[in-house]
């Protein structure tokens, strides 16, 4: 009995451990330094400093429905436009890696929100939650934005990966209150996403990693990982959306963002661009990127495309 009792309790501090330790890499996932961004992004010429140094722009802080400040940037070149964007940046990110996709719209007419997600950049909080928290701080920008410009006006939510899956989680399961949403390689379901990476790193089949991973999640950050879908909440989406993947991504498979196009009801278009791995469609394929997108303003959304030079 007592050997037995030996080995039952290895074995509860091993499955503790390795829940621990598991979702400790969800929860606190490393993020990118800033200036690591700044210099990627101006070296590769996707961002130049100069010129967005000389936007007019204000910087604040939002108070998330949880208590921590969310840092945001307001950038409004063009003060007789009523329509606007917001971007969500992807997990490890922050706002700086949204600036590329903010001058395809301000070249395009519309002022601009850039922010930063919870735990990240300069905002607060203390755990990343893939889109579960991360939805309530996305309605938090989008009331600030509303209540500075006004009810009236005409605004789009941009997301990139985690970004991406943070603004469908927002539109289908708190509010549809956008004109629309680009949503660039968003993950479908974070379980399934899970078990593949979980198979990937631990060479065993990652399904039975994760009971314990949801275990350890919602003791240790109050949520259960099934709540994390997408897919599941996509067809409560009625405004249009643009799905963007590319078809060489292999951290999160472009048949995530299918699927979530085949689900999606109403007015939608897709893109799999033939270039670059995740997160890189803008970046290898960059003209048809923005063709496609004034494709979907134009034919889908119905608004004029008015072209500007901001970047």
């Amino acid at each position: 009995m007592k050997k037995f009792l030996s080995v039952l309790g290895g074995a509860a501090v091993l499955t503790t451990g390795l829940g621990i330790y598991i979702s400790e890499r969800i929860m606190h996932i490393r993020r990118k330094d800033q200036q690591y961004i700044i210099d990627r992004e101006t070296k590769a010429k996707r961002v130049d400093l100069r010129s967005y140094d000389e936007l007019p722009k204000e910087e604040v802080f939002i108070e998330s429905p949880f208590g921590y400040p969310i840092k945001a940037v307001f950038v409004k070149p063009i003060p007789a436009s009523n329509q606007y964007m917001i971007f969500c940046h992807g997990v490890t990110e922050n706002k700086m890696n949204s600036i590329k996709y903010m001058n395809i719209f301000l070249n395009r007419g519309f002022n601009a929100v850039i922010y930063d997600h919870r735990r990240h950049g300069e905002s607060g909080g203390k755990t990343t939650s893939y889109g579960y928290y991360e939805k309530f701080d996305l309605k938090a920008v989008v009331d600030a934005l509303l209540n500075r410009e006004g009810e009236d006006i005409i605004f789009g939510i941009h997301g990139e990966s985690m970004g991406a899956a943070t603004l469908l989680q927002y539109a289908g399961l708190l509010e549809d209150r956008a004109n629309f949403y680009i949503a660039d390689c968003p993950f479908s379901d974070f379980p399934d996403l899970l078990i593949r990476m979980f198979t990937r790193e631990i060479k065993l089949p990652g399904k039975y990693f994760l009971p314990l991973t949801d275990f350890f999640i919602r003791v240790r950050d109050g949520y259960a990982i099934k709540h994390v879908s997408p897919i599941s909440v996509v067809e409560r989406i009625k405004k249009p959306i643009l799905f963007i993947h590319s078809e060489k991504d292999d951290y999160i498979l472009p048949e995530m963002t299918k699927a979530l196009y085949e689900r999606k009801k109403g007015p939608k278009k897709l893109l799999v661009a033939k270039n670059g791995a995740h997160a890189q469609s803008f970046n290898m394929n960059r003209e048809l990127y923005e063709k496609t997108i004034d494709e979907f303003l134009i034919q889908i959304v119905h608004l004029k495309v008015q072209k500007n030079n901001f970047s």
